[in-house]
């Protein structure tokens, strides 16, 4: 696997563009759009939250009935959620904009957008951006980038990641873009993800690699515990890489899980490190556990916990608020043979030995906290499994963000 440059437009036959179209009455761009020169098979992933937004319900209609998709357009500044039928009937209206000016089925356009919840989407300035479009279509990573920008909401940075795998001897590339800062805690924030293939697999090995790949990897950040309403992960495969037929159980399937797991698992990490108003990517490693879902439990409890959080953008090494997290879990273990640590660029430390405090230097921890990437591992000793969970410490700013969101 070689990791390269670009996102959505690495692939062979994608193209992607992103501009402003007026809907945030700013200069920032607010519209996307995402084109494959043939149909692709799609994979995807969604919020469980009861409430769906408009756009989440017309994507699962293409990821699990029409099972082809050719177009995606993404909006950002209003998230069409909470807006009954009419928002559902302006999905619609989007897709059909898009197939009419692509020669595509309208059922082959996804729909996605994020912003501001409650409010219907203003529909004259969506078309009008929906039209200004394919002409700026391109395949070059600038292209790609602006698509990146374009969806981004209280995102301090654009998010894109993109590798290339070999299968049956060809080249298979694997792109992607995502955004999320703020109502980040995915159970498949606003988080929306778009992954682009050239690879040769059909929709249902698809969407069983994405769900798959998707609960070890976005279902494991955190940012503030708000599921969103509009959580999306799609994955586009149209086949241009020519690669023999990717089958369930070989090693071209290793090798393009392995590929789609790594894009998926660093998207993931730039949402949690670009959580809003953070100074770092908090990261938590749960190892010798029983199993892996109680590892899962344990760590992701940890990095969700409010205390711990402030405590990590304070650099205190306030390990009691880690185990206490621990214990209100639910995750059955045996706190008296607990081993804490923390990790960074800085080194490692020791802090916690059978459940009590080590003889550690508190100069040092600060020392390893004050990193921009920071992680605390919890050695259960029960077992071998393990697992990851990714979050962001908790900010003054974080509140200033999200106090004026819609002003």
């Amino acid at each position: 696997m070689k990791t390269i440059q670009g996102g959505v437009t690495a692939p062979k036959g994608f193209k992607a563009t992103g501009l402003n179209a007026g809907i945030k009455n700013n200069t920032k761009k607010d519209m996307a759009m995402i084109y494959s020169e043939k149909p692709c098979t799609v994979g995807g992933t969604f919020t469980t939250n009861k409430v769906k937004a408009a756009p989440v319900k017309w994507d699962q209609k293409v990821v699990y009935e029409t099972k082809t998709a050719q177009a995606v357009v993404v909006n950002s500044g209003v998230a069409n959620a909470c807006t009954g039928e009419e928002g559902y009937g302006y999905c619609k209206d989007m897709a059909k904009e898009v197939a009419k000016l692509m020669k595509i089925p309208y059922e082959t356009v996804l729909v996605a957008s994020t912003g501001v919840i409650g409010k219907q989407l203003p529909m004259d300035i969506i078309k009008k951006g929906i039209n200004m479009m394919p002409e700026k279509l391109g395949a070059s990573l600038e292209d790609g980038r602006l698509a990146a920008e374009a969806i981004m909401t209280t995102d301090t940075v654009s998010k894109e990641v993109a590798v290339e795998v070999e299968i049956s001897g060809k080249t298979v590339t694997i792109g992607g873009m995502c955004k999320g800062a703020g109502m980040i805690h995915p159970n498949m924030a606003t988080m929306l993800c778009f992954i682009t293939t050239d690879a040769v697999i059909n929709s249902d090995l698809l969407l069983k690699a994405t769900q798959n790949i998707v609960s070890d990897t976005f279902n494991m950040i955190s940012v503030d515990g708000d599921t969103s309403t509009n959580d999306t992960v799609v994955v586009l495969a149209n086949g241009m890489a020519e690669n023999e037929a990717i089958k369930e159980g070989t090693g071209d399937y290793e090798e393009f899980h392995k590929g789609l797991y790594y894009v998926l698992e660093e998207l993931s990490k730039k949402i949690a490190g670009d959580g809003e108003g953070a100074t770092c990517l908090f990261e938590v490693d749960a190892i010798n556990a029983k199993t892996k879902e109680q590892a899962k439990i344990l760590s992701k409890s940890v990095v969700t916990s409010s205390l711990t959080k402030a405590a990590i953008f304070g650099h205190d090494a306030n390990w009691g608020r880690i185990l206490c997290a621990m214990g209100y879990s639910a995750a059955d273990f045996d706190p008296e043979i607990v081993d804490i640590y923390f990790e960074s660029a800085a080194g490692k430390l020791k802090i916690v030995e059978n459940g009590c405090a080590t003889d550690y230097s508190e100069e040092f921890a600060t020392k390893i906290l004050s990193e921009k990437h920071v992680k605390a591992i919890l050695d259960v000793k029960q077992g071998d499994a393990k697992a990851t969970a990714y979050g962001c410490d908790l900010t003054f700013d974080y509140v200033k963000i999200n106090a004026d969101y819609r002003s």
